[in-house]
């Protein structure tokens, strides 16, 4: 299979692309030559990681402002709430404001410990951003449940709080199982969540990486998964076939499943990314 557009039209389905800031937004011109394709397929937004605790805070809002200029399309910075303070958040947000930008991922983030120091939470952070300014607020779902959750139900009805606290729209940790996600968007329905629910998408381009990722992020792993990559021919691994085509039929299998939007989770593997979509 070469490329989704042999078996959706692109134009039917709502796409957005999560990148991270890169370590010099000035020099890779290949990297914006990418973006520029990325911007053919119309994106609904772009969001931008934000590293708060690897020093890379200042990149992520100079990139939001490089790439907002560059395509002229809606950006979505990830907002982090753990280990900071309110002034400083309502410092963040009232400039992300003034500089034309009114959609924000709202995050708690990671703790820097293994315990759980944080302060405040998410639905913190999408009140106190709805009280500075009306933003777009975007918030995450698990439709695996959060590592830290106590059990499915609670870590559902977090969500439904983040929702009725003032997020617009949620987007979904990346996934594998389908069956596992269309059950999470029924569960939603059922206890009365209207909003719409992004399922993310991750394109394998590294197994290796992505497997740490699941592990780490308590994302089920089909077995069959496993097997095909296990199983298969170092040349046809590292040509990204494999994971290109997962991609292409969880985006098809969903499209038949009455979902129009997602959100994919570039790693910022931009050509691979572009190549799923017949750029």
């Amino acid at each position: 299979m070469n490329s989704l557009k042999e078996l959706i039209n692109i134009k039917n389905i709502n796409l957005s692309f999560e990148f991270f800031p890169p370590l010099d937004i000035h020099k890779d011109k290949k990297f914006w030559n990418e973006i520029k394709k990325i911007t053919y397929l119309q994106p609904k937004f772009m969001s931008v990681t934000y590293g708060a605790n690897n020093g890379n805070k200042t990149r992520t809002f100079n990139f939001v402002q490089a790439l907002k200029l560059y395509t002229k399309i809606n950006i979505a910075p990830h907002m982090i709430c753990v280990n900071e303070e309110i002034k400083t958040l309502k410092k963040l947000a009232m400039k992300y404001f003034r500089n034309d930008i009114k959609d924000i991922v709202a995050l708690r983030g990671d703790c820097i410990n293994k315990k759980n120091n944080a302060k405040i939470y998410a639905r913190d952070l999408v009140i106190l951003l709805k009280k500075i300014e009306d933003f777009n607020i975007f918030v995450a779902a698990y439709p695996e449940v959060h590592p830290e959750a106590k059990s499915f139900q609670f870590d559902l009805m977090n969500l439904k709080n983040k929702m009725d606290s003032g997020a617009n729209q949620a987007i979904t940790q990346f996934f594998f199982d389908i069956e596992n996600f269309l059950r999470f968007r029924d569960k939603c329905v059922g206890i009365g969540i209207k909003k719409k629910i992004i399922p993310g998408i991750l394109p394998i381009y590294d197994f290796n990486q992505v497997y740490k990722f699941c592990l780490m992020s308590n994302i089920f792993v089909p077995t069959w998964l496993k097997k095909l990559y296990f199983n298969s021919d170092d040349s046809i691994k590292n040509d990204s076939c494999i994971g290109k085509d997962l991609a292409i039929n969880m985006i098809n299998t969903l499209y038949k499943e009455g979902v129009y939007d997602f959100h994919i989770y570039t790693l910022n593997k931009l050509n691979f990314i572009n190549s799923i979509f017949g750029n």
